[in-house]
């Protein structure tokens, strides 16, 4: 590509310096004239768009990043993300900067990451799977509650069932919910 774009360069050179037009040349080719100019320039010009080469005049000192630094890892707020302790310190009267600069600072120096109070999400370990094999290994129980008359009150039904042929080995009907409870059930069916 590079050696073809060379080659055609060189023949474009001796059409302009024998008298051709560019525009003509252009269209025999099939490229824009803007595309011809870019060729003839040398590689390693630079980009020429304008950008702005100052800095912000109120951008943090690197005091005031270390100060941020410094209160977001102490042991009040290590814990919190800035959304949360950045109101509490304009609280107390302390100002260092805007929440979305304590953002900023934290993820200039990798500290955004798990900033909860709650723990990280870790995998949990499934239970063990209890497999009955024959009736009465495994019994299931459960508490069910059942409406009555009076809207809002209920009964509770505790009921064991057999895992393995699903049947109803005991139920009992009370009116609270009570582990006492629940063990006489237990003791009742054994």
């Amino acid at each position: 590509m590079i050696e073809q774009r060379a080659r055609l360069m060189s023949l474009v050179t001796d059409a302009l310096k024998s008298g051709a037009r560019q525009s003509k040349i252009c269209a025999i080719l099939g490229i824009s004239a803007r595309t011809l100019q870019r060729w003839v320039q040398p590689d390693n010009i630079k980009d020429r768009r304008q950008e702005p080469s100052h800095e912000p005049r109120n951008k943090s000192s690197e005091l005031e990043r270390q100060r941020v630094l410094s209160i977001t890892n102490e042991a009040e707020y290590a814990n919190l993300p800035p959304s949360k302790f950045v109101p509490k310190l304009a609280d107390r009267g302390l100002y260092l900067a805007s929440e979305s600069t304590f953002y900023r600072i934290l993820k200039a120096n990798k500290l955004l990451t798990h900033r909860h109070s709650t723990k990280p999400v870790r995998t949990l370990k499934r239970p063990r799977a209890l497999v009955a094999s024959a009736p009465n290994e495994i019994y299931s129980w459960d508490i069910t509650y059942l409406p009555t008359q009076v809207r809002g009150q209920f009964v509770y039904l505790y009921l064991v069932m057999d895992v393995y042929s699903r049947k109803i080995i005991g139920w009992q009907v009370y009116d609270a919910e009570s582990r006492a409870l629940a063990a006489d059930l237990m003791r009742d069916i054994w």
